[in-house]
């Protein structure tokens, strides 16, 4: 930063420098020769190929080139014997070369010079037509040209500033020389000043004033106040939040704005347009509660949700899932369209925070309200199935989702809905279970079938000896496979003592049927029914044997 500091002191006393010494060669010239680029009127005594000799008062005529005096079809506008208005711009052979274009600016320059007042405070804007050593050519719209010194064009590159429009202000004019020297560095020098002025005025007043719109972009809007150029960023127009400036405004428009900020180092100027009006929140603290019904307008629609306006540049959030009581919802411009009026509760509202969020589905039926007033608790209903899971698949029965679990879904253990059911098939079910507290709903599908025990119950009962293979063992008991999809539960105290620290997963076992329950589709085993069932056997063979015995030595004494 040092550096840079003192290159550019440097550069201003080069700068300095070199228009004292052009101002002082220019000085120089005048002494030598007080004829040289002083306005003569001179005679045409000759016209010749290229070159015009023109009477000057000298001791020889001076040279001028006929291009000077050519209209744009190439005729020469001048014949001999016409005065003709020149400066001498230098000597050849001691003949002098003189201009009649030069010669003209010069007596523009004269004219100016007349008609200017020293007190008057004027922005010029002026075209860089030429450069020079010290500085630029520039003119304006009449042709009268101006010196801008390289030290007030507040410029690096001498080719920055060629043939573009400068605004300048006049800081000499030399009459003797009929010379006007101009700077640009001024004129950045007193806009800068004027809009700090503007500025810290703005800033200290805070309050609200009207603004032109030069420029719109996606991200915000220049407006020009007195002068001075600031931005309302997109998300200083509404209180909506950020919207796209071009769909509300147009370049020209006047606004009201008010400053918010300045930063000193980038010089920029912040200006808001919702500052510069009522905050509606403020007006709606006390007006509006959580339940209220209040009639909006949808603004814009994305597929989370929807945005809607409450007409008082406040807009409230619709999220999906408060749209309708469908679950299932894949968008909502499936239930509603912008531009649309629709009725809402609100359901939150943050003033400090500035968040409104409101439902639709609240002033529609709940279905499962209608349901309990269609369906109870065993009816066998049709549905179509809309969601598969892992543990079931979610079964749409009027407006409302029942689950079907895996594990209802048929008497076969190894059988999953997945594998039995696809997305919108339709199915018969039957309502097991109805939860009007949590509002849900058990389904199920193998209720429809006889089960598997249904079908052993006809073959079998109470007392009778089976033998199946052990599929698990609990701290309460084994499970025993009997057929496929037929299980029986032999409880620990059914078993033999010390028996259940020998069984394993998959031995065979033998057992008692205790109780067959087709409702409740459960079978009991026991091999403790199983024991003593053998041992009456045992025993009734015995005391069988016993009593032939002692009929055969009765049937002997007898004899």
């Amino acid at each position: 930063m040092v550096n840079e500091a003192n290159e550019t002191v440097q550069s201003e006393a080069v700068d300095e420098l070199e228009e004292m010494d052009f101002a002082a060669m220019l000085e120089e010239s005048f002494k030598k020769d007080s004829g040289r680029d002083a306005l003569i009127d001179g005679v045409i005594v000759e016209i010749k190929d290229d070159v015009a000799l023109v009477d000057v008062g000298k001791k020889s005529e001076g040279r001028l080139y006929t291009s000077e005096i050519t209209d744009s079809e190439g005729n020469v506008t001048y014949k001999v014997g016409d005065t003709i208005k020149v400066v001498i711009t230098g000597f050849r052979n001691e003949r002098p070369s003189v201009s009649h274009t030069k010669a003209i600016r010069k007596e523009r320059v004269k004219s100016f010079i007349a008609d200017y007042k020293e007190e008057e405070d004027t922005t010029f804007d002026l075209k860089v037509v030429g450069k020079n050593k010290g500085g630029f050519i520039v003119e304006n719209e009449d042709g009268v040209e101006f010196f801008l010194p390289r030290s007030q064009a507040a410029v690096r590159d001498m080719n920055a500033l060629m043939g573009k429009m400068v605004k300048v202000k006049i800081i000499k004019i030399d009459k003797d020389n009929e010379s006007i020297v101009v700077s640009r560095k001024k004129c950045l020098d007193d806009d800068r000043k004027k809009r700090k002025e503007i500025v810290q005025e703005l800033i200290d007043a805070d309050e609200v004033v009207d603004g032109t719109i030069k420029k719109i972009t996606t991200y915000g809007m220049f407006v020009d106040i007195g002068g001075v150029d600031g931005l309302v960023h997109y998300s200083e127009i509404s209180y909506k939040g950020p919207v796209n400036p071009s769909t509300i405004y147009s370049e020209g428009e006047v606004v009201p704005v008010k400053a918010i900020k300045y930063d000193k180092e980038k010089r920029h100027l912040s200006l808001s347009i919702k500052a510069a009006m009522p905050d509606p929140w403020k007006e709606i603290q006390d007006q509006l509660d959580v339940g209220d019904s209040i009639q909006v307008e949808v603004s814009n629609i994305e597929p989370y949700g929807a945005f809607v306006d409450l007409g008082n540049d406040i807009e409230g959030f619709l999220h999906i899932s408060e749209i309708s009581w469908d679950k299932n919802i894949k968008h909502p411009k499936d239930y509603i369209s912008e531009n649309q009026e629709i009725e809402v509760e609100v359901i939150e509202i943050n003033c400090e925070e500035r968040r409104l969020r409101v439902s639709l589905k609240n002033f529609l039926p709940k279905p499962f309200e209608d349901f309990l007033k269609n369906y109870n608790t065993g009816d066998v209903v049709k549905g179509i199935v809309t969601t598969i899971t892992n543990f079931g698949a979610f079964i749409k029965i009027g407006g409302i989702e029942g689950l079907l679990h895996n594990e209802d879904a048929s008497w076969n253990r190894s059988d999953k809905c997945k594998e039995l059911l696809t997305t919108g098939d339709e199915v018969e079910v039957k309502i097991i279970k109805i939860d009007d507290i949590n509002e849900k709903v058990s389904l199920s599908k193998k209720e429809l079938e006889d089960s598997p025990i249904a079908s052993y119950a006809k073959s079998h009962s109470n007392g009778d000896i089976v033998t199946g293979k052990i599929r698990d063992i609990k701290d309460f008991g084994v499970f025993v496979e009997l057929e496929d999809n037929v299980d029986a539960l032999i409880r620990t105290e059914d078993l033999l003592p010390d028996a259940e620290e020998e069984l394993k997963i998959g031995d065979e076992i033998e057992a008692a049927i205790s109780f067959i329950d087709d409702r409740k589709n459960r079978i009991r085993l026991s091999v403790r029914r199983l024991s003593k069932q053998k041992e009456r056997e045992v025993l009734k063979e015995i005391n069988k044997e016993e009593k032939m015995t002692l009929g055969d030595i009765i049937k002997d004494q007898l004899k």
